[in-house]
């Protein structure tokens, strides 16, 4: 009967996503390291790069506002000047693609509005219902200076940079987080503040190359009980 019951789980696609979770999860995430060699050969598929694509626009914003943006880029033609404005570190030109985790440079009142009048179309929320809550996101913005508007957008788009890197963990997707860049270099080269936006953040993706010594590390960590307080 026990065995069975094993064949019977993993033929179920509902219990087989409990296994997985329950098994993959945390032996995922040590598997995952900040990845210093990639396999300038090795290419996400399309199928792939729409999973992180996905994932980041189902990031949690505060107030869902979404005033963080993706750019992913491919061609290495774009990325190679790039190099030199990330110190030199390689990651950007061999990763199979690379992310740039961006802020709008400002927040409009545009922007509030644009956000109800999508929550309206999804959902058909009435006017009197969204009204209040639009007022109020809008004075709380225009009460904020324009760089704490960006601080505001920053502290979203590291939301985003942790989820993409659990995602990535999950579809044995390497990557390497990065903050070590000149991002006025980059906003140049890419043209991003043509499009109001500020470089904050990187995330090469791709495959590790198998010569990488920081691979087969043992990952560092505080022990649980000095990292988490229960109370």
């Amino acid at each position: 009967m026990h065995a069975i019951i094993i064949i019977n789980r993993k033929a179920n696609p509902i219990f087989a996503k409990i296994d997985y979770t329950l098994m993959d999860t945390i032996q995922q995430l040590k598997w995952r390291y900040a990845t210093k060699k990639f396999d300038a050969t090795k290419k996400l598929t399309k199928a792939k790069l729409n999973i992180i694509t996905e994932a980041f626009n189902l990031t949690a914003t505060s107030f869902g506002l979404q005033t963080i943006k993706l750019v992913v880029i491919e061609s290495k033609t774009v990325r190679e000047p790039l190099v030199a404005h990330t110190y030199n570190q390689k990651q950007v030109l061999d990763a199979s693609h690379l992310l740039v985790i961006c802020i709008q440079d400002n927040i409009e009142e545009i922007d509030v509005s644009n956000y109800y009048q999508n929550i309206k179309n999804i959902r058909n929320t009435p006017e009197n219902i969204l009204k209040p809550y639009r007022e109020g996101l809008a004075s709380m913005m225009q009460g904020k200076s324009q760089q704490e508007r960006q601080e505001w957008s920053k502290n979203q788009a590291y939301i985003a940079l942790g989820n993409l890197l659990t995602v990535c963990a999950m579809e044995e997707i390497d990557s390497c987080p990065m903050e070590g860049f000149i991002p006025a270099k980059y906003d140049q080269t890419l043209k991003l503040n043509q499009k109001g936006l500020k470089s904050v953040l990187l995330l090469p993706i791709g495959y590790r190359a198998e010569d990488d010594m920081f691979s087969t590390l043992k990952k560092v960590r505080k022990p649980i009980k000095e990292a988490v307080i229960n109370i």
